[in-house]
């Protein structure tokens, strides 16, 4: 399963990339989705904005706590392909927003690290 956090907010950012930001379901900052399995049109789309999101494996625990506190699921919604959450802030803030290979930043690919910064943000 792969989570998605939005971290940009909508001033200064391309028009075809808030777009795709709208298609994958990230409308706000700091909204979260959690891909059950990925099709290659969304890895396409995340490719997309990576520059303006975080993302890696998120485990089962985490989206346990991430339905317990933030989700509203019912029997139809487990159904579905990915799960759609509001966040708030993370608590302590963020360092950086460049990009995660680089600095230490959130944006880009967290792998892992991508669970406690979800963990900050329930």
């Amino acid at each position: 399963m792969k989570a998605i956090i939005r971290i940009s907010g909508k001033v200064k950012i391309r028009k075809d990339v808030e777009e795709t930001l709208q298609r994958l379901g990230l409308k706000r900052k700091y909204s979260c989705v959690v891909f059950k399995e990925m099709t290659p049109v969304d890895e396409g789309m995340l490719l997309k904005v990576k520059d303006h999101v975080a993302y890696g494996e998120i485990n089962e625990e985490i989206l346990n706590k991430l339905v317990e506190k933030r989700g509203n699921l019912k029997e139809k919604d487990k159904k579905m392909k990915k799960y759609l959450f509001r966040l708030q802030p993370p608590r302590k803030g963020i360092d950086s927003k460049k990009h995660f290979g680089v600095q230490k930043g959130v944006l880009g690919n967290n792998k892992d690290k991508i669970n406690e910064l979800i963990e900050r943000m329930l």
